[in-house]
């Protein structure tokens, strides 16, 4: 059982620091990695595991505090698994828009039943910079690939995905929604299991 106060997350995304912090709650303080530096390492990591455990030891190591590394990104059946790993940076680091724009884009004359995709979490919590034994946690939250986009909430591909269970995109779920639903939200739920949180 690990038990601590405050923990850095190794991510610069305010989004995703504000999703975490909600997850966790008030007992857990999350700090952003954005106070320790303002340079993120190379994800030379094959996998989104691998890329959250690199970024999970940067963070430690930078910041003496555990820490906590989200390796998340979107797979879409018809694209063998891509954007994947590089889903952040599917338009060549353009942004949140272009990345969007090329996903419709590569997805033009897809029709719905083979626009499949599933959003995908990897969580990787070190206590310290060489924890030989990270905790890793993995949620996947299954949906597709609208043909425009809808909703104003959320970041990144949100207003792409369609979430089955609610008939709306990501983007059209209000934040408390999302965090029960999404990937992240899964992930962040076994994590806390595993944490007794």
């Amino acid at each position: 059982m690990m038990h601590f106060n405050e923990l850095v997350l190794a991510s610069h995304n305010a989004g995703k620091l504000k999703e975490l912090q909600a997850m966790l709650g008030e007992s857990v303080r999350v700090r952003s990695i954005a106070e320790f530096t303002d340079v993120e390492p190379e994800e030379t990591g094959l996998s989104f595991v691998e890329n959250a455990i690199l970024k999970a030891r940067n963070a430690a190591r930078l910041s003496g505090l555990p820490a906590l590394a989200d390796d998340s990104g979107l797979a879409v059946d018809a694209l063998g698994g891509a954007p994947g790993i590089y889903s952040a940076r599917y338009a060549d680091g353009q942004g949140d828009a272009a990345n969007n724009a090329k996903l419709l884009d590569v997805l033009q004359g897809v029709p719905d039943a083979e626009r499949g995709a599933q959003f995908i979490c990897s969580l990787a919590l070190l206590r310290h910079a060489e924890d030989p034994l990270p905790i890793l946690c993995e949620g996947i939250w299954r949906g597709r690939i609208l043909h425009a986009a809808r909703g104003e909430h959320g970041f990144g591909y949100d207003p792409l995905f369609w979430v089955p269970e609610r008939d709306c995109s990501s983007a059209e779920l209000s934040p408390a929604e999302k965090n029960l639903l999404s990937h992240r939200a899964r992930a962040m739920a076994l994590l806390k299991q595993r944490l007794g949180l």
